[in-house]
């Protein structure tokens, strides 16, 4: 049903923790009530760019691999580079999910918008 490189994010959950708050971090949480899922991304932003992010995810194991796939992807770069992420993306590089589990991703990606339009807000 998952591909081995879902099984390996799930198992060994990359950038699992959280970031301390301060200026320089971003927070977003999402959540999906029909099945459960809860996401919170923190972002620590450097000049412009993703420094550290970290995840901390309560759901299936679909949603946790989604949480540390797009982790690796945003890390390193620009804000508007993450913003770009798509759920699909996300999707594409985990090898795909079954469709029954495809909202997975779209939690994934909108956590790490969330946190990025949270670190933008407190620039203003």
């Amino acid at each position: 049903m998952y591909s081995d490189l879902v099984m390996d994010h799930f198992q060994n959950p990359r950038n699992l923790g959280e970031i301390p708050e301060d200026p320089s971090v971003g927070v977003g949480q999402v959540g999906n009530p029909v099945c459960g899922d809860i996401m919170k991304m923190w972002i620590k932003v450097q000049d412009n760019r993703i420094e550290d992010i970290k995840f901390k995810t309560l759901g299936c194991g679909a949603a946790i691999a989604t949480s540390s796939m797009v982790t690796e992807m945003v890390k390193g770069k620009t804000l508007e580079e993450a913003m770009a992420i798509t759920n699909a993306a996300v999707a594409e590089a985990l090898g795909g999910l079954p469709p029954v589990k495809m909202h997975c991703s779209n939690l994934a990606a909108d956590a790490v918008h969330k946190a990025i339009e949270n670190y933008q807000e407190k620039q203003k």
